[in-house]
């Protein structure tokens, strides 16, 4: 029986700065995948920075998020150097609750110096009561918690990630 192996990961980029994130690096064509995840009227925000572990902004991270809540699948892929200050935003809908977990958005985070991408999540600051019964948000320790959370602002849900440093944003392996 011939099995085929898995090939090795590969260093992430900035090679995906053509197809994926055109945009950002001033190419006049769109990706067929972007920012905009909703346009529906009950749309939000999200909205932050990756920080390297010296605090300075990364402006050729990009960012994917992928959410499932039973009613809504949804994918949105964005360049931190797409706007002026290094952030990154998605139009996207509030995830439900799945399962007696609390809503939560899935990130991917690819960037230069990295073999692999990392991966964590966004939980949402104004559901306290659905994040103290989440067993995933409640497995990692209290005083980094706070590093997976969103906070609600007048423009939205900020959302910053740090790579490294005493800020580090917790990852996960899967």
């Amino acid at each position: 029986m011939n099995l085929k192996q898995q090939t090795p990961s590969q260093t992430i980029g900035p090679y995906f700065a053509y197809g994926l994130t055109p945009i950002q690096y001033g190419y006049n064509f769109r990706s067929w995948v972007d920012n905009k995840m909703s346009e529906d009227a009950n749309a939000i925000n999200i909205y932050g920075k990756v920080y390297d572990g010296e605090g300075q902004t990364i402006n050729d991270a990009m960012i994917e998020l992928w959410q499932n809540d039973g009613k809504n699948q949804l994918f949105g892929r964005y360049g931190t150097g797409t706007e002026e200050n290094n952030q990154f935003s998605f139009t996207t809908l509030k995830p439900n609750s799945v399962n007696k977990q609390a809503p939560f958005i899935n990130v991917i985070i690819f960037m230069r110096g990295q073999l692999l991408h990392s991966y964590t999540r966004i939980y949402f600051s104004d559901e306290d009561v659905l994040n103290e019964k989440d067993s995933i948000l409640q497995s990692v320790s209290k005083e980094r918690r706070q590093t997976l959370i969103a906070n609600k602002t007048e423009k939205g849900y900020e959302f910053n990630i740090h790579m490294q440093g005493p800020d580090e944003t917790v990852f996960f392996q899967i």
